[in-house]
C-alpha cells in the first residue's frame, strides 16, 4: 500500500472548505502554507501536482462581512467572486516564497461535458506541469451555478456539483497515478464516527461496490460535499487506472504524512483502466435525458455488449438532440449505462418500441438502425 503512494508520478490534491478552515469559519494560514510547503518538496522530488481547492464562497462571506451563511445564489456568487482572489493570492504568494510558479484554473462543467473544450484542457494542463507550474483548480462559482444550487432535474445529470467529483475528473482525466482527498475525517468508517464512537477507520477499499457506498454520509454544515461524494469520486478515479485517498487535512504536515511511514486514512485501489473516450462518456458529459430499457435490453447490453435499439425502449425522460450523451436506465428506474444517442427526445418517444425496419415509417428517415451504438456505450 504505501508503495503505491509513494511511487505515484502524477498527484491531485483536493482540499476540501473544512480542511482549509478553521473553527470558527477563518482561513487555517498555517496550515494552508504547510500544504503548500508539503507540496513544493514534492514537487522538488521530481512529481506533478496539481491542487483543486475548495473555500473561495466561504473566504468571500468573512471578506464581505456577512454574519450567516449565503442562501440565495446570486450571494453566494458575488462571494464566490471576492473570495476566489483572495484565496488565490494565497496560493500565489505562498507558491512564489516557496520558488514555484501558481496558475489560477477556473472551470465549469462545459468545459468536461464539450469533449474538444476537454481535450483542450488535457493539454493546457499538461503543458502547465511541463513548464513547471502547480495548477490550482477551482469550480467557476461565479459563472457556473450548478454547484451552488446542488442541481438536480429527473432524467439530467451535471458531470460535477462539487469539488469532490472535480478532483476526481481532473484526476482521471490527467491520468494522474494518485488523488489525494483532504477531509475533516481521517478516511472512510464502517459507520459514522460523529455519531458511532465504536464505528472503525477501513484502511483499504478493493471496489466501491453498493456495501462501500451505504457508508456515505451527509456534508458538514460548511462543506458541500461528504462522504457520499468521496465515494462517488473514488468510483470514477478507481475506474480510471489511478488510486485515491481520504485523509484528515486539519493538521500541518498532513500532506507529507501521506507519504511517510505514519500514513492514516483509506486507500482506494485501482479495479480498472477505463479508455477515455468511454471514461469521459461515464463521468465528464453533462446527461439531457434518459431512455428506460425493458430486461431483455438490459441483459443484451450488460451480457453480450450489444447496441441499444429502438424495440428495447420503454420511455424516454428530457429533451435532447442526437449525438448527446443520455442515461440508460432499466425498468427500476437505476442507471446502469451511459451513451451517445443518435435520434432527439422527440424522434424517441416516436420510435420507442418499434423494430429498427420500421423506424423511417415512425418519423420520415432512417440514419442509424440503433438508438444508441455499442461503441458510444459505457456500462457503469
Amino acid at each position: 500500500m504505501k508503495d503505491l503512494i509513494k511511487k505515484a508520478k502524477r498527484i491531485v490534491f483536493k482540499f476540501g472548505t473544512n480542511a482549509l478552515s478553521t473553527d470558527n469559519g477563518d482561513l487555517a494560514l498555517s496550515r494552508l502554507y504547510s500544504f503548500m510547503e508539503d507540496i513544493a518538496a514534492l514537487r522538488a522530488q521530481g512529481k506533478e501536482v496539481m491542487i483543486v481547492t475548495s473555500g473561495a464562497v466561504g473566504m468571500g462571506k468573512r471578506r464581505l462581512g456577512l454574519t450567516s451563511a449565503p442562501d440565495v445564489v446570486s450571494l453566494k456568487q458575488a462571494c464566490a467572486a471576492v473570495g476566489q482572489i483572495s484565496l488565490m493570492k494565497f496560493y500565489e504568494d505562498g507558491f512564489k516564497q516557496l520558488g514555484v510558479v501558481a496558475a489560477q484554473v477556473l472551470l465549469t462543467e462545459d468545459d468536461f461535458s464539450h469533449r474538444s473544450r476537454y481535450l483542450s484542457l488535457r493539454d493546457t494542463l499538461n503543458r502547465l506541469l511541463e513548464l513547471g507550474c502547480i495548477p490550482v483548480i477551482n469550480q467557476n462559482d461565479t459563472v457556473s451555478t450548478n454547484e451552488l444550487r446542488g442541481y438536480k432535474e429527473k432524467g439530467v445529470n451535471v458531470c460535477f456539483s462539487d469539488n469532490d467529483k472535480l478532483s476526481a475528473l481532473v484526476a482521471s482525466g490527467m491520468d494522474a497515478d494518485l488523488l489525494c482527498v483532504m477531509s475533516d475525517v481521517e478516511g472512510l468508517y464502517n459507520g459514522d464516527p460523529r455519531k458511532d464512537k465504536n464505528a472503525k477507520l477501513i484502511d483499504v477499499v478493493k471496489g466501491v461496490t453498493p456495501e462501500i457506498e451505504a457508508l456515505g454520509f451527509c456534508a458538514s454544515s460548511r462543506g458541500r460535499g461528504g462522504m457520499k461524494t468521496k465515494l462517488e469520486a473514488a468510483k470514477v478515479v478507481t475506474r480510471s487506472g489511478a488510486a485515491m485517498i481520504i485523509a484528515y487535512g486539519k493538521k500541518p504536515g498532513a500532506v507529507s504524512s501521506l507519504f511517510g511511514p505514519d500514513f492514516k486514512g483509506t486507500l482506494f485501489l485501482p479495479v480498472e483502466n477505463l479508455p477515455g473516450k468511454k471514461l469521459w462518456l461515464a463521468y465528464a458529459t453533462n446527461v439531457a435525458g434518459g431512455l428506460t430499457v425493458n430486461a431483455g435490453a438490459k441483459k443484451a447490453m450488460c451480457e453480450k455488449g450489444s447496441s441499444l435499439l429502438p424495440a428495447g425502449i420503454t420511455a424516454v425522460a428530457g429533451e435532447f438532440e442526437a449525438g448527446d450523451a443520455i442515461s440508460i436506465l432499466d425498468e427500476a428506474g437505476q442507471e446502469f449505462a451511459r451513451g451517445l444517442v443518435n435520434y432527439s427526445s422527440k424522434e424517441c418517444r416516436k420510435i420507442a418500441g418499434c423494430r429498427s425496419e420500421d423506424i423511417a415509417k415512425k418519423i420520415g428517415y432512417k440514419n442509424y438502425d440503433e438508438t444508441v451504438h455499442r461503441d458510444n456505450i459505457v456500462l457503469l
